[in-house]
């Protein structure tokens, strides 16, 4: 199994940044691929993931050239650098984790409690 706690949301202005952390606690942690959502008013969306050994990584399109995920394995901690934010960006951020990860929701079986990220303009 595998433990999720997301921290580093907040309040920011348009144009600043953020960086989101999600420390994991488990075995598996390092064999696991990551994922970063976010739940605005509408629905959950796909942001960033990333494979188990941080080579490989996925973005959104909205997300593009603006965010950038990492994992450090040594720490147990997966990050989502958040730079040039919108008030779109606007969102609960979920951590998750799962064996083959991607874009989609079910492929993560490993879910964190969320931290708000507010963007104000």
């Amino acid at each position: 199994q595998v433990q999720l706690v997301e921290s580093g949301g907040g309040l920011v202005q348009a144009g600043g940044s953020l960086r989101l952390s999600c420390a994991a606690s488990g075995r598996a942690f390092s064999n696991s691929a990551m994922g970063w959502f976010r739940q605005g008013p509408v629905k959950r969306e796909f942001v960033a993931a990333v494979n188990w050994s941080g080579d490989m990584t996925y973005y959104a399109n909205s997300v593009k050239g603006r965010f950038t995920i990492s994992r450090d394995n040594a720490k147990n901690t997966v990050y989502l650098q958040m730079n040039s934010l919108k008030p779109e960006d606007t969102a609960v951020y979920y951590c998750a984790a799962g064996p083959t990860g991607g874009v989609r929701e079910m492929k993560y079986d490993y879910w964190g409690q969320g931290t708000q990220v507010t963007v104000s303009s």
